[in-house]
């Protein structure tokens, strides 16, 4: 993940990219999903960077399953790096951070969209997006990430299904 996040290594991707199309075919999600959706980053970091590792993996997993991808999500403001220890923390630094990409509301009534981002710790910044998603009319988000960061005590080792978004 080093390589492809602060390196710019993108081959590095295609190891990732397949552990990740594992999972995906693993739990069936390839066969109802209708479209990959990268988790983005915020305008000035994408320029620093020079490209969205989460896009990069996106984009590489929906070809090697044979899906559509497509960039439905924006960052609506910056936030700090997700290095706090607790989940609230990092709950309220993603929350309101996301929001529709410009360029006209997508027809997403009742599509299943595969999330994707590079790295999952708490499942916040997936969690802020999915809501997004299915406000805008997803029947269903589920989601992966190339890597899993450690929470103490949490026991997740992939991702699951993001769970519905709670009546706000």
């Amino acid at each position: 993940m080093r390589a492809l996040k602060f390196e710019g290594r993108l081959h590095a991707a295609y190891p990732l990219v397949d552990a990740m199309a594992g999972v995906v075919r693993a739990e069936g999600w390839e066969r109802e999903t209708d479209l990959v959706v990268p988790v983005p980053l915020h305008p000035r970091k994408r320029r620093e960077r020079g490209f969205n590792q989460s896009e990069v993996l996106a984009r590489d997993l929906a070809d090697r399953l044979g899906l559509r991808c497509r960039d439905l999500l924006r960052r609506t403001r910056e936030t700090a790096p997700q290095g706090s220890p607790t989940t609230l923390s990092r709950v309220r630094n993603v929350e309101g951070a996301f929001g529709l990409a410009r360029g006209g509301r997508p027809r997403l009534e009742g599509a299943v969209l595969l999330l994707v981002d590079d790295v999952m710790t708490s499942g916040a910044t997936l969690s802020a997006c999915a809501r997004v998603l299915r406000r805008a009319g997803a029947r269903r988000v589920v989601a992966v990430a190339a890597a899993r960061g450690g929470l103490p005590g949490t026991g997740l080792t992939r991702s699951r299904e993001v769970p519905p978004a709670s009546g706000r």
